[in-house]
């Protein structure tokens, strides 16, 4: 082989891993795209849903929505925070927020409805200790004695039960139980603000039909460059009108 056909091999190689590293880009990098793109969008309709679901326990509690979110916000939270913090906080209250009070009418599952809405689905194991009891009770079925196993917190309505004939045993017992709970989370400033462009949300209260509307504030498509060939693009992320999201 001749030094002129190994530089045409040599070429032909480096064309190849060029080609190869290319077709890598072009295949990867708009998937990494478009996963930036609907994180921000989920992130964005998370936040909107946020922002709605505030107006909507601030209206419960004052019988109208807010206009100054970041006020009703505020009093929604302080009010979640001195119904945790005190079980007698319920009923028409008073919160003092701002240089300001709120007059606030607190329902008995105030703090229960807000960790459910805002707070976060979890599960932990348990180990519980428990007694399980061995039980004789006559089956007309059988037509005599039968044993059962059973828990001790159902022991009393056994014992109620005519056919109950005598406890045989009690035995200590260990078991893993699953546990639902809500990972607190109290909404903050940033819910207020589109996470790609930084802008408040729009907010359109119609107090005369109790209507409340929460819109992007894009209203023209963004769009950036990624890597000279490729572009990130974003649209509006949608409205939320009484409840009714555009994205369902």
């Amino acid at each position: 082989m001749n030094l002129s056909e190994q530089k045409i091999q040599d070429l032909l190689e480096v064309g190849i891993i060029l080609a190869m590293l290319f077709l890598i880009i072009v295949i990867y990098v708009p998937v990494a795209i478009w996963e930036e793109e609907a994180q921000f969008k989920k992130e964005s309709r998370y936040r909107m849903q946020n922002l709605y679901d505030i107006e909507v326990f601030y209206s419960r509690l004052t019988g109208e929505y807010n206009p100054d979110f970041l006020e009703a916000m505020g009093v929604v939270n302080a009010t979640r925070d001195s119904a945790v913090a005190d079980s007698l906080f319920i009923g028409e209250q008073s919160v003092y927020l701002f240089g300001k009070e709120f007059n606030v009418d607190v329902g008995t599952a105030f703090g229960f409805e807000f960790d459910t809405t805002f707070g976060f689905k979890s599960f932990r194991r348990d180990t519980v200790l428990d007694t399980t009891v061995q039980i004789a009770i006559y089956s007309e079925d059988l037509g005599r004695n039968d044993t059962s196993f059973i828990r001790i917190k159902d022991l009393d309505g056994y014992l109620q039960d005519q056919n109950f004939v005598s406890v045989i045993k009690k035995e200590p017992m260990k078991r893993i139980e699953a546990i639902e709970y809500y990972k607190t989370y109290l909404p903050d400033s940033s819910t207020y603000y589109c996470p790609l462009t930084g802008i408040p949300y729009e907010m359109n209260i119609d107090t005369s039909q109790s209507s409340l509307k929460v819109l992007s504030p894009i209203k023209n498509t963004i769009k950036e460059p990624r890597y000279l060939l490729f572009s990130f693009k974003a649209n509006s992320h949608g409205i939320i009108q009484d409840g009714n999201k555009s994205w369902d």
